[in-house]
């Protein structure tokens, strides 16, 4: 295979490959019925901006135009279809569509059940807290497969095909207002969605406070001090909140009271993100140059032997097939990526030639450097080194570069 004819297999696999959306911003929200939405939902909540979308992530699919796994425009209820009404989410994502700029579309993920305690979120304890509990509850469970942990974090990675994880909010805390852990078990959530998803080290997790007064105003003491588990967290006061829908032990807010709270959500947000919160226009301009500097390098073979040096790339999300890594693949040199044991393999044909072999996160991040691990004609590493997801594996032998999907379990 000549220099060429590597340059427009390289250029096939740019072109099969699309980028998730810098500018579609994807935001987690969860906890129990606050976060469900108990407010009914009027003539205004009907109408809703086509940039704010929500991937639906329950089972239960008798919502019009609600389907698990795929996003619609953000008509409440958010969370499912089992008794949810308007919450604070609603607003909280049109707000953000109003206040952001017009190249900005919002996704939300909303996964809540009404009564439950933080440990039904805990990956590690969720099932001896779920099979305890009545049988209204564990319907609602049911609803997110039996494990809303779970299902929140297989959508999200479904999200990030799509698009950028920006920030989470949270309305949790009233079943568990008189445990004192609940500060670190919420922190001990948030590290494992952080992990599962590959996220950073900044992103913003915001929690409401409950009703001033009723039955789990004790529980604002606790919510007080979740800012001491991380300087990313904050807290979104309730202030002035104190109609209370009528259930007797005002646990829960009116219709306006959600609306107004959704607001604040993303008022915080929007002032924590700062320029996070802006359009990636750069990026869409070095996108731009790639997609011009790919096609020229499908006419030059000194280009393209000058492009497998650099590793800047924005990757996938994976809708195209495992036959792109096999173009590339087909002088031999190369295998095919391979799974299995709880090993990545690549087998190489080299000798002394150069060898670059790297891991990318599907946002163009290098994750794993695995070069040096060549021998007896395999390169490979540990799967346990990355968290489960989806990544792309890029190996270079020499001038020939083979680019495959890579998805850990």
């Amino acid at each position: 295979m000549n220099l060429k004819k590597i340059a427009l297999a390289a250029c096939v696999a740019s072109a099969v490959y699309a980028a998730p959306d810098p500018n579609f911003h994807i935001y987690l929200a969860f906890g129990q019925s606050n976060m469900e939405g108990q407010g009914d939902i009027g003539n205004q909540d009907t109408t809703v901006d086509k940039r704010f979308q929500v991937l639906w992530a329950a089972d239960n699919g008798s919502c019009s135009g609600k389907t698990k796994g795929k996003w619609s425009t953000a008509v409440p209820p958010l969370a499912h279809c089992q008794g949810a009404k308007l919450g604070p989410t609603d607003y909280f994502g049109r707000t953000m569509v109003e206040k952001t700029d017009p190249q900005i579309k919002v996704g939300v993920i909303v996964v809540a059940v009404a009564g439950c305690s933080i440990d039904l979120f805990d990956k590690d304890n969720y099932a001896n807290y779920a099979r305890t509990q009545q049988s209204w509850m564990t319907q609602r469970i049911n609803t997110y497969g039996g494990n809303p942990y779970g299902r929140m974090i297989e959508m999200a990675k479904k999200a990030q095909e799509e698009g950028v994880i920006k920030g989470i909010i949270f309305h949790q805390g009233e079943t568990d207002a008189g445990n004192g852990q609940w500060p670190s078990k919420v922190k001990k959530v948030y590290d494992n969605i952080i992990k599962d998803l590959g996220l950073g080290s900044d992103i913003p997790f915001l929690a409401g406070e409950v009703l001033r007064s009723g039955v789990s105003s004790g529980a604002n003491n606790n919510i007080a001090k979740l800012p001491q588990q991380s300087k990313n967290f904050y807290v979104v006061s309730s202030e002035g909140f104190n109609q209370a829908l009528g259930d007797g032990q005002n646990v829960h807010f009116t219709s306006q009271e959600y609306r107004d709270f959704g607001k604040r959500y993303a008022e915080k947000m929007i002032e924590v993100l700062g320029d996070k919160i802006k359009p990636a226009t750069a990026a869409a301009s070095s996108s731009s140059e790639a997609k011009s500097s790919s096609s020229h390098q499908a006419e030059s073979s000194s280009s393209a032997a000058s492009s497998s040096s650099h590793h800047n790339w924005s990757w996938p999300k994976s809708s195209a097939t495992d036959a792109i890594g096999l173009q590339q693949a087909q002088s031999g040199i190369i295998g095919k990526v391979v799974v299995k044991d709880n090993r990545v393999s690549v087998p190489v044909m080299a000798s002394a030639n150069r060898i670059v072999a790297k891991v990318y996160s599907l946002l163009g991040n290098e994750v794993l450097d695995f070069g040096s691990s060549y021998a007896g004609g395999m390169l490979g590493f540990d799967s346990a080194m990355l968290p489960s997801g989806n990544y792309i594996v890029s190996v270079e032998v020499g001038a020939v570069r083979s680019v495959q999907k890579l998805k850990i379990k």
